[in-house]
């Protein structure tokens, strides 16, 4: 019986190595839509993780604890600011919101990309954080969401139907200053139809995987 022909095999392909993480923050107006595009971004990329954010305020219908947010009564807050837990915090109209430093760390160093969504304060601290630590500074990427007017902003505030019209009012004021903050972004984007909001922040999220600092250094 003849023996079998040998086969020469060349060599495996290597597996494909991932880019470092990104920890892609979205901050827009109360009104603006990020926490719309979030839940579409993390949709259509199974790979991308959510920064669950703690809060003060009570849940909204739907709204589960340890999913949506990390809902906290204002002693257990403060006792984990005075713990130093809070990578960032801040009380807007009342409430108070921060995002937990191992939150963050524990999931961009099992190699996994971040969504946070923070508001321009919390986004504001964040990049002074990063600024001390490389681990951070290296994989934030900083977007702001914004409506094309205040006009279109307070028609979506009004159809949400969840605040007052002297709330809205406050918002609406509070919201002209947060989007005079967004030069001090990575990018901005303009908010338009939902499916276009998503394709230009795939985009987005594309192009820094793709920048040399973060790239895997091709085998030569």
């Amino acid at each position: 019986m003849k023996s079998p022909k040998s086969r020469v095999q060349g060599p495996r392909p290597a597996a494909k190595k991932k880019s470092a993480p990104l920890l892609i923050l979205i901050s827009a107006p109360s009104g603006g839509g990020k926490t719309t595009l979030c839940h579409q971004l993390l949709a259509a990329r199974p790979d991308l993780t959510r920064a669950i954010t703690c809060t003060t305020r009570p849940p909204r219908p739907g709204e589960r604890d340890g999913v949506d947010y990390h809902f906290l009564d204002a002693a257990e807050f403060k006792r984990r600011v005075q713990a130093g837990d809070f990578i960032e915090h801040a009380t807007v109209f009342g409430r108070s919101y921060g995002t937990l430093r191992s939150e963050l760390l524990n999931k961009l160093r099992a190699g996994r990309d971040v969504l946070l969504n923070v508001d321009v304060q919390g986004a504001a601290t964040i990049r002074s954080r990063a600024q001390a630590e490389p681990e951070l500074q290296r994989a934030l990427v900083t977007v702001f969401l914004t409506p094309p007017s205040i006009a279109v902003l307070a028609e979506r505030l009004n159809k949400r139907n969840t605040d007052a019209a002297a709330e809205i009012q406050k918002r609406l004021a509070f919201a002209r200053q947060e989007i005079a903050q967004w030069r001090h972004f990575d990018y901005l984007l303009i908010s338009s139809t939902i499916p276009e909001d998503l394709r230009r922040m795939r985009a987005i999220i594309e192009v820094e995987k793709m920048r040399a600092a973060r790239a895997t250094v091709p085998e030569l």
